[in-house]
């Protein structure tokens, strides 16, 4: 007995010294450089009336500052994993911060709005590598057991740098100038890239296959590259446009919608038969990787769509200035970073469904608890709900991720980073867009339903209206006056009831949708035989 475990010993030992001794430290690298490229996505978003001004362009044509830089990201998030291969993963990775402080100096210093669509498309493409490889160096860094901790440092800058945005934009804006978010990545590029050079490695076993990769007859896929493109990016401009240019009632809508169905149909068709195929589908076959993608896809819905829902409804609804509205979703993103090492601990040692069943069940709750909110909610109230919820999404986060490698050959790092990164983004795009709509449609819908039960013929309007008549006329209005004030007055009330109910509408559409999903979260397998091996993976 004592002769066959011996060797065991010496076994162990050496699969862990593949792993780097600076781990932790390469963590924050990555970590930083994916909360840097995840923070730009956000950050920009309360200061486009500023860019607007400054740049001499309207409202509308200032959007496209943010629809340029989701388009070029979703169109290189996908294919990250395959420009690590031809290019290596620590070339591509500096490379690309390298690219986005650059292209952040040149954002900042702009000369026109067109300009700055220009530079804003570089820094999403750059950016689009920094998420996934982040991903990908910390699986393959860290050994199973030590997994769940490394994903932790991660989530804290994917999650958290979405809650923190709009407020950081917004204090900047107001207290330095719109240039500085944008000019402010610059210092901590070099930074990044000066820590990633000498910290991050490629393995020499990444190499090896790498090269003979390459060498094996390789061709790119350019036909999938250009479906990928158009596909995704037709995708992008949809979900970003439609409400703006109600949705398929514009024939540029419908012709976007037409394009990217039709080029992400023949994607899925021709990528299958590729030797070298620009995604790896075939992918999808494992389960765990499958449901994972699910997952982050609602997981990116309801963050980046409840963070967009919340400061809206507390300015519009309640009339919180903008950085009151900062200081209600700020709270929740302190509870990720506490939340994240503590579940990152917990990974491994308890079962993954129940972990990530719980997550979703705790955000269903706090949707179901915003349902209550009315024109009298206190702060105390509304930064409790938000902690709730992102209470469940650190629940959430970490396992799942973990969970996606798990059952998926190791040479596949790479590719399962990128899909994942990917199906999160799509899901917080088509979150954004959909709570923006229905609370469109709501909004209308509850104003025609009010406006037709508050007629002059209603005996509580008529009291209404004249007790608010008497008040005016008791301020030193004259008749006529008094009462052209009053019904300003109802009118004023019908529209705020109709805008508070169709936000009321919407947390409760989203917390059905995350109840549903709490039964998908038995499909994954329970995460533990992730830690039955820590063999580094051979690539």
């Amino acid at each position: 007995m004592s002769d066959n475990a011996a060797p065991a010993q010496p076994a162990a030992i050496a699969n862990q010294a593949e792993y780097p001794a600076g781990r932790w430290l390469i963590a924050a690298v990555v970590g930083l450089a994916a909360f840097m490229e995840v923070l730009d996505i956000s950050i920009a978003n309360v200061s486009l009336t500023h860019i607007a001004g400054s740049l001499s362009a309207s409202q509308d044509e200032a959007t496209w500052v943010l629809t340029a830089y989701l388009v070029a990201n979703a169109i290189v998030l996908p294919i990250s994993g395959w420009f690590s291969q031809v290019f290596g993963r620590k070339r591509f990775f500096i490379g690309s911060i390298i690219c986005f402080s650059i292209a952040s100096l040149a954002c900042g210093m702009a000369p026109s709005l067109e300009w700055l669509v220009v530079f804003r498309i570089i820094q999403g493409a750059a950016g689009g590598g920094l998420q996934p490889v982040s991903q990908a160096v910390l699986a393959d860094s860290f050994p199973a057991r030590e997994r769940g901790m490394a994903f932790s440092i991660y989530g804290i800058a994917v999650v958290f740098a979405p809650a923190i945005g709009p407020t950081l934009g917004g204090w900047i804006t107001d207290n330095v100038s719109w240039h500085w978010i944008f000019l402010l990545n610059v210092p901590v590029g070099i930074v990044l890239t000066i820590l990633a050079w000498l910290l991050v490695h490629d393995s020499t076993a990444y190499e090896k296959a790498r090269k003979a990769k390459l060498a094996d007859s390789f061709r790119i896929d350019y036909i999938g590259f250009a479906l990928l493109i158009v596909g995704l990016g037709c995708l992008q401009i949809m979900l970003d446009k439609g409400q703006d240019d109600d949705w398929f009632s514009s024939s540029f809508i419908t012709t976007m919608a037409v394009m990217s169905a039709l080029s992400l149909i023949a994607l899925v068709i021709w990528e299958p038969f590729q030797r070298h195929p620009i995604i790896d589908l075939s992918l999808f076959r494992y389960r765990n990787f499958a449901v994972a993608n699910v997952m982050m896809f609602m997981l990116g819905f309801v963050l980046f769509g409840s963070t967009l829902l919340i400061p809206q409804f507390v300015q519009q609804v309640l009339g919180y200035t903008a950085t009151l509205a900062g200081l209600v979703i700020s709270p929740g993103g302190l509870v990720i970073v506490v939340m994240m090492p503590i579940v990152g601990m917990l990974s491994g040692k308890l079962d993954t469904r129940w972990m990530v069943g719980s997550g979703l069940a705790m955000v269903s709750i706090s949707m179901f608890h915003m349902t209550g909110f009315n024109l009298d909610s206190s702060f105390g109230q509304l930064v409790f709900a938000r902690c709730l919820q992102t209470l469940g999404l650190a629940f959430i986060f970490i396992p799942v991720t973990s969970i996606s490698y798990v059952g998926v050959p190791a040479d596949k790092t790479d590719q399962i980073s990128a899909m994942v990164n990917l199906t999160r983004n799509i899901g917080g795009s088509v979150g954004i867009s959909l709570v923006t709509t229905w609370l469109a449609r709501r909004g209308d819908y509850h104003q025609n339903m009010l406006v037709d039960t508050v007629t002059p013929y209603d005996h509580q309007t008529q009291a209404l209206l004249q007790q608010l008549t008497q008040h005016f006329m008791a301020a030193g209005a004259a008749m006529d006056e008094a009462r052209r004030q009053a019904q300003a007055t109802i009118a004023n009330l019908v529209s705020e009831q109709a805008q508070l109910m169709s936000y009321l509408d919407d947390y409760w559409i989203l917390g059905v949708i995350i109840a549903c999903l709490v039964p998908l979260s038995l499909l994954m397998s329970s995460g533990k035989e992730e830690h039955d091996s820590d063999t580094p993976p051979a690539h």
